[in-house]
């Protein structure tokens, strides 16, 4: 099968504004999404992170002795999350850096990867997921959400099998509105 994904267009910077707003945290509460996969202390990698929706939140939950990679394609995206974790005290827990079309580019163990309404974007999605098995620690975990309107139910089944095939293990499947997600353990 080709790991061509069905779309592989990348959400522009600008666009983000829209999706980042106080108002969405009526649907899509990023404490209630994350807080039960963390805990202080947790390396976290926050990929696609875009201006930091929801690596704000990830910064809160590792605290002080935690670290969150927040990595993204696009330099602008970066820089909007630096500006909001300046604002709200969060960078010196963050680390950002600039992924390619190829690689994340993280060379360190982590305990969590998240990765939300992004993996329908990425055009070696095999690779992709490999890499972040090769970094996620055993026992640690990977979260990917997607949304409804670009992926279906059989295209998100998909990456759930590759996920599975490449060695992680399904646990669940968390109720985040207006997605599809699946949570895996390695």
């Amino acid at each position: 099968m080709n790991e061509q994904t069905e779309t592989t267009f990348t959400c522009p910077w600008w666009l983000l504004f829209i999706f980042d707003n106080p108002l969405r945290r009526f649907t899509q509460d990023p404490h209630k999404i994350l807080n039960p996969y963390i805990k202080p202390g947790d390396k976290i990698l926050d990929v696609g992170c875009g201006m930091g929706y929801f690596t704000l939140e990830l910064a809160r939950l590792v605290g002080e002795n935690g670290k969150v990679i927040a990595a993204d394609l696009q330099p602008q995206m970066l820089a909007g999350l630096a500006r909001r974790s300046n604002k709200a005290g969060l960078q010196a827990r963050i680390t950002s850096i600039v992924s390619t079309p190829d690689r994340i580019g993280i060379s360190e163990p982590i305990d969590l990867a998240f990765a939300f309404w992004m993996v329908h974007e990425v055009r070696q999605r095999k690779s992709f997921l490999q890499e972040i098995y090769s970094q996620v620690k055993p026992g640690g975990k990977f979260f990917f959400a997607e949304p409804y309107i670009h992926v279906s139910q059989q295209n998100f089944m998909r990456t759930v099998n590759l996920c599975t095939g490449i060695g992680f293990k399904e646990i669940a499947h968390p109720d985040v509105f207006f997605s599809r997600s699946a949570v895996f353990s390695k």
